[in-house]
C-alpha cells in the first residue's frame, strides 16, 4: 500500500495538471518559423521568442510552429556555426504568420542557450556564467571518436576523461571531470532532467577513486541533438553534485529523416600487436515520427558498437617457473613447452567491448499549447577486461587447469535503462511542467578463464561474481514566468522529490568460498589432528606448487559475499526559488535559493548570485558566486566487499566497511555528511565581427569532501610504536585486521581559467571556421586531514600520498584544442590539435615518482558528399601515433607488463587509430 501511494498521488497530479491545461484556452494567432542555411533546412536550429517564455526547435524540415497571443514579437533564431538573428514580428488572432530566417555560417557561441536559467534562453556570450554548446549531430561526422566521453575529451576545454586499464568494472565505465574535479562533482541532465548515476563506486586505483559517476556512454551519439555544458557551480539551481557544473544532453527531434553512420577502424600502430589492433565498428541509426498535426514527434535512435582490445604490455620480465625448492627453472620451462616469454603477458590498454543502445524522444502537443512528453532508453554492454597474469607455479594455479599459467578476465554485464515523462504547458500566464524520471543502472561481474584455486582441479573456469544495483526516480513540478518589470523580470520556482536504492547482490558460493579452510575438532588415536573442512576454519589444507596455501575464492576478483549484501533506500525533498532581473538593457542579476531535505542526514540551504554587465552591444563582464553541496552517496554509505584474512591461526575480516560497521565504530570513524563548497567566477565575453571570445576564471572550495581512505592496519610487534598497538587491538576487537572506510577527510580549493575564442568567415567559395579552447586548472588539498580522534598519527593512512596525486595531479591541469573547420562544396576538412598538459603518477613509493610531460594529439579528417544522401568520410585520431611518456622504473611495470601508466592516463595509450565513415540521409 505504501509503494502504491506516491504512485498515485502522481497520476491525480497528472491528471489535475491536464486538465488545468485542457481549460485555458484563447483566440491566438499561430507563428510558423523556417530556419535554413540558404540551401537547406537546419533541423534542430533553437528558435527563442522574447518577453516571453516560448521557445523550441525546428523540426527536419527547419520549421517551428507555436500558437500565440495577439501582439508583436521579437524572435531569435540560432545554430551552432551559424550567426545568430533576430527578426520582429506581429500576430493577428485567428490567423498564421510566416517569418523566415537565412543563417549565416559564424562562430560556434551564437547559440540560445537555456541551461543555467528556467527562464529565457541567451546567446552563449549573454549568458551570466559559462556555457558551451556541443553540435554532437554535427561532430559525430568529422570526429574520429564515436563515444560520448571522447567527443567531450577532446572538445571540450574544462572536461577530461580517460579509457582505464587492469581497473575492474572502471574499465568499462570512463571517469569523467569537469574544471578538474571529480566525476560526481558534475550534474548530468538529459532534456534538462537529472540522470541516475551508475550502480559501481570507483575503488580501484585510477582516478575519480572512490567516486561515483554518470555513465554517459550509455547514450547513443545517433540520438543526440548537441550537448549543453555549464561549468559553473549550481547546485543552488540543480541540487546535489553540480559542485563543478552541468551537462545538459539534448536529444534529437527530427522527423522524416533516416540517418544512419557507420564508422569502422582500428589502431594503426607501430606498438601494436602486428601493428593492428582494437578493431572498431559503431553503427548508429536515427529516424523521427511525425505524431498528428500539431507538429508532435518520436525520435528513435540506437547504436551498436563492437571494440577489441588493445594490448601495450611487454614480454614477462623476471621469474615465470620456480621448481618446489625455489631455484628459477624459467628457461627449461619455456623450452619443455615451446614458448617465449612474449607468450607470458598481460593485456595493458582498452577493454574489449560490445555494445547496443536504444534511445527514444517524443512530444504530443495539444491544441491549446500544451505538450505530453516522454523520453528513455534501454542499453546492453558487455565488457572484457584483463587481469594480471598468473604464473604457471603460483599457487593461485593448477597446473591441471592451466599448464602454463592463465590470464583471468573480468567480464561485465552492464544493463541500463531510463524513461522520463511530463506534460508542459502554460497555467495562465505561468509556464508549468509536471514530469517524473526513472533510471537504473546494474553492474554484473562474471569471471572467466579463472579458477578457484582452492577447489583445485575440480574447480570451474567461470564465476557469477555479483554486482551492484542503483535505482532512482525523481519526481519535479517546476513554474516559470516573465513580467513586464524593468527591463523583465522572469521568476521560476519548483519542488522535488526524488527517491533512490542501492542493492548489491553476492556472488555463487564458488566465487567467494575458500573450500582449502578447516578447523580442528580432536586428535585422533594416531596422534593426528581430526580435521573437518570448514571456509570459516583457521588450517590451510590445500597447497600449491610453490608451497603456499591455495587462495580461495576466484582469481582476479572474488564475489561479493552475502554479508556484503545490501538493500538501502533514501528520499529527499527539495524546492527551489530562481529570479532573474533586467534592471536595464545592460545589467543583469539573478539569484536562486534551494532547500534540500535528506531523510538520512537532514536538510541543507544553498544559493547563487549572478550578475552581467554589457560594456557595449557586443562585449560584457559577467560573474556569479554560489554555495553548493553533494550529498555522499548511498554507494558510499553502504559499499562493502571484505575477505577473510588468518592472523596467528584466527580469522579477521580485511576490507571495505561501511560506516555504520563495528570496526568504523570502534576506529571513531564517523557517519559521512555531505560535501559543502563555495564557488565564484568571472569573466569577459565579446564579439567582434567574425571573431568571439569568452573567458573566464574561477574558484571552488569544497569542506569536508568524502575520500576513500587507505587500509589501516595495527601491529603487535614488542617494538611496534604505541598508537599502532592500540590500532592493533581496535581492530582484533572488531574481528578485523585491515580495514579501509569512506570517509568527509579533507578540504580542497580549485582554482583556473577557461579560454575560448572561435573565428568564421568565407574563404572563397567555402565557409571557414577556427576554434581555439583552452583550460588551465590547479586542484589542491587545504588545510589538515581531518582523521578521527582514534586515528590520530594516521593521516598518511586516511589520505594517502597517492589519493593526494590521484586528486590534484591525474587529470591534464592544462588542455589546449585548435580546431580548423573548411567546407567548400562537397568537400569538407578538419583538423584538430589537442594539448594534454602534464600528469604525475600516483604512488606512495618516491622511487616511482614521475611526471609525464605534455603531449599533443592530432586529428585529421576528410569528408566528400557523393551526393545529398551519402557522405564518406576518412580520418585519423592521433596521426602521429603519439605515445605517453614510459614508466621509468621497470620494477613499477610488473614485471615489464606496464610500459605506461597504469594509474594516470592523459589521452589513453592505444596510439594511432584509423577510420573511415560512411554517412547516409534520407
Amino acid at each position: 500500500m505504501q509503494s502504491f501511494l506516491p504512485a498515485y498521488r502522481r497520476i491525480v497530479c497528472f491528471l489535475l495538471l491536464l486538465s488545468l491545461v485542457a481549460a485555458v484556452r484563447a483566440q491566438n494567432g499561430t507563428l510558423q518559423v523556417s530556419v535554413t542555411d540558404g540551401k537547406s533546412p537546419l533541423a534542430g536550429a533553437t528558435v527563442q521568442i522574447a518577453k516571453i517564455n516560448r521557445g523550441g526547435y525546428t523540426n527536419a524540415d527547419g520549421r517551428y510552429n507555436t500558437s500565440l497571443a495577439p501582439g508583436t514579437y521579437d524572435v531569435a533564431a540560432s545554430f551552432v556555426g551559424f550567426t545568430l538573428q533576430t527578426k520582429p514580428v506581429t500576430i493577428t488572432a485567428g490567423q498564421t504568420t510566416n517569418l523566415d530566417f537565412v543563417l549565416e555560417a559564424g562562430t560556434t557561441l551564437n547559440t540560445l542557450v537555456v541551461l543555467g536559467s528556467r527562464n529565457l534562453p541567451r546567446s552563449q556570450t549573454a549568458t551570466p556564467v559559462p556555457v558551451d554548446v556541443i553540435d554532437i549531430k554535427r561532430i559525430i561526422g568529422d570526429a574520429p571518436q564515436v563515444s560520448v566521453n571522447q567527443l567531450l575529451n577532446y572538445i571540450a576545454p574544462s572536461f577530461a576523461s580517460g579509457t582505464q586499464t587492469v581497473a575492474d568494472g572502471t574499465d568499462h565505465i570512463d571517469p569523467a571531470s569537469l574544471r578538474g574535479l571529480g566525476p560526481d562533482q558534475v550534474l548530468v541532465l538529459i532534456n534538462g532532467k537529472r540522470r541516475h548515476n551508475t550502480a559501481i563506486v570507483n575503488v580501484n586505483g585510477t582516478f575519480g577513486r572512490g567516486s561515483v559517476g554518470t555513465d554517459m556512454n550509455s547514450i547513443p551519439t545517433s540520438s543526440i541533438d548537441r550537448i549543453e555544458i555549464l561549468r559553473d557551480g549550481a547546485a543552488a539551481q540543480y541540487g546535489s553534485d553540480a559542485i563543478a557544473g552541468v551537462i545538459n544532453i539534448i536529444l534529437k527531434s527530427s522527423v522524416n529523416r533516416l540517418n544512419v553512420n557507420v564508422t569502422a577502424g582500428g589502431n594503426v600502430s607501430s606498438k601494436a600487436e602486428d601493428n593492428l589492433d582494437g578493431q572498431t565498428v559503431q553503427t548508429g541509426i536515427n529516424y523521427g515520427i511525425p505524431l498528428g498535426e500539431r507538429g508532435g514527434y518520436i525520435n528513435i535512435g540506437g547504436s551498436y558498437d563492437y571494440r577489441n582490445y588493445t594490448n601495450r604490455s611487454g614480454p614477462w620480465v623476471g621469474t615465470v617457473y620456480k621448481a618446489p625448492n625455489g631455484s628459477d627453472k624459467t628457461d627449461s620451462f619455456l623450452n619443455a613447452n615451446n614458448i617465449t616469454r612474449d607468450d607470458i603477458h598481460m593485456r595493458a590498454g582498452q577493454s574489449r567491448l560490445r555494445s547496443g543502445q536504444l534511445f527514444l524522444n517524443s512530444s504530443i502537443p495539444f491544441d491549446n499549447g500544451a505538450e505530453f512528453y516522454f523520453f528513455g532508453g534501454l542499453g546492453y554492454r558487455n565488457g572484457q577486461a584483463a587481469g594480471v597474469y598468473r604464473l604457471p607455479g603460483d599457487s593461485r594455479n593448477v597446473l591441471d587447469i592451466y599448464p602454463l599459467g592463465f590470464l583471468p578476465e573480468i567480464h561485465s554485464d552492464i544493463y541500463d535503462k531510463s524513461l522520463a515523462f511530463g506534460i508542459r504547458g502554460n497555467l495562465g500566464k505561468w509556464k508549468a511542467d509536471l514530469s517524473n524520471t526513472y533510471g537504473q543502472n546494474q553492474f554484473i561481474f562474471r569471471v572467466v578463464n579463472s579458477l578457484n584455486a582452492s577447489l583445485e582441479k575440480a574447480s570451474p573456469t567461470r564465476f557469477n561474481a555479483g554486482g551492484p544495483t542503483f535505482t532512482q526516480n525523481t519526481t519535479n513540478l517546476d513554474f516559470s514566468r516573465r513580467f513586464d518589470v524593468l527591463e523583465g523580470l522572469d521568476i521560476g520556482f519548483g519542488a522535488e522529490h526524488r527517491f533512490e536504492r542501492y542493492q548489491l547482490t553476492p556472488g555463487d558460493v564458488n566465487s567467494y568460498t575458500d573450500y582449502g579452510r578447516a578447523r580442528k575438532i580432536g586428535v585422533g588415536q594416531d596422534g593426528k589432528d581430526i580435521l573437518v573442512p570448514d571456509p570459516q576454519g583457521n588450517i590451510n589444507t590445500r597447497f600449491g606448487p610453490d608451497g603456499t596455501a591455495r587462495a580461495g575464492g576466484a582469481q582476479v576478483f572474488p564475489g561479493f559475499r552475502p554479508e556484503n549484501a545490501v538493500n538501502a533506500t533514501r528520499s529527499a525533498i527539495a524546492g527551489y526559488v530562481d529570479i532573474e532581473a533586467n534592471f536595464t538593457d545592460a545589467f543583469l542579476m539573478g539569484i536562486a535559493g534551494r532547500f534540500e531535505n535528506y531523510n538520512d542526514f537532514g536538510s541543507t540551504v544553498n544559493g547563487k548570485l549572478t550578475a552581467r554587465y554589457k560594456l557595449s552591444k557586443n562585449t560584457s563582464l559577467r560573474g556569479s558566486v554560489s554555495t553548493g553541496f553533494r550529498a555522499p552517496s548511498l554507494h558510499q554509505r553502504f559499499y562493502s566487499n571484505t575477505s577473510t584474512l588468518f592472523v596467528d591461526g584466527v580469522p579477521y575480516e580485511v576490507g571495505t566497511f561501511t560506516n555504520d560497521s563495528r570496526p568504523a565504530q570502534l576506529l571513531g570513524i564517523p557517519k559521512l555528511k555531505p560535501e559543502k563548497s563555495v564557488a565564484a567566477s568571472a569573466g569577459f565575453t565579446g564579439t567582434f565581427g567574425k571573431f568571439t571570445a569568452t573567458v573566464d576564471g574561477y574558484f571552488t572550495r569544497i569542506n569536508d569532501r568524502i575520500v576513500y581512505t587507505d587500509q589501516f592496519q595495527g601491529s603487535n610487534r614488542p617494538d611496534a610504536p604505541e598508537n599502532d598497538r592500540i590500532l592493533y587491538d581496535l581492530l582484533r576487537n572488531a574481528n578485523a585486521s585491515a580495514a579501509a572506510f569512506f570517509a568527509n577527510a579533507i578540504n580542497t580549493e580549485t582554482k583556473g581559467l577557461d579560454v575560448v575564442l572561435t573565428y568564421g568567415t568565407k574563404v572563397g567559395a567555402g565557409n571557414f571556421r577556427v576554434d581555439l579552447a583552452s583550460t588551465f586548472t590547479k586542484t589542491q588539498q587545504v588545510g589538515p586531514i581531518k582523521s578521527s580522534e582514534r586515528l590520530k598519527g594516521k593521516e598518511n593512512i586516511y589520505f594517502s600520498q597517492t589519493s593526494r596525486i590521484y586528486l590534484e595531479k591525474t587529470v591534464p591541469r592544462v588542455k589546449l584544442n585548435l580546431s580548423l573547420n573548411y567546407s567548400i562544396g562537397k568537400f569538407n576538412a578538419f583538423l584538430r590539435n589537442v594539448y594534454f598538459g602534464a600528469v604525475d603518477e600516483a604512488t606512495n613509493n618516491q622511487a616511482f615518482m614521475q611526471e609525464y610531460e605534455g603531449k599533443i594529439v592530432t586529428d585529421l579528417t576528410l569528408g566528400y558528399k557523393i551526393n545529398k544522401a551519402i557522405k564518406l568520410s576518412i580520418g585519423s585520431n592521433n596521426l602521429l601515433d603519439v605515445y605517453p611518456d614510459k614508466v621509468a622504473n621497470i620494477a613499477n611495470t610488473t614485471n615489464g607488463q606496464f610500459l605506461y601508466s597504469r594509474r594516470v592516463t592523459q589521452f589513453g595509450y592505444n596510439g594511432r587509430f584509423v577510420f573511415a565513415r560512411v554517412e547516409l540521409n534520407l
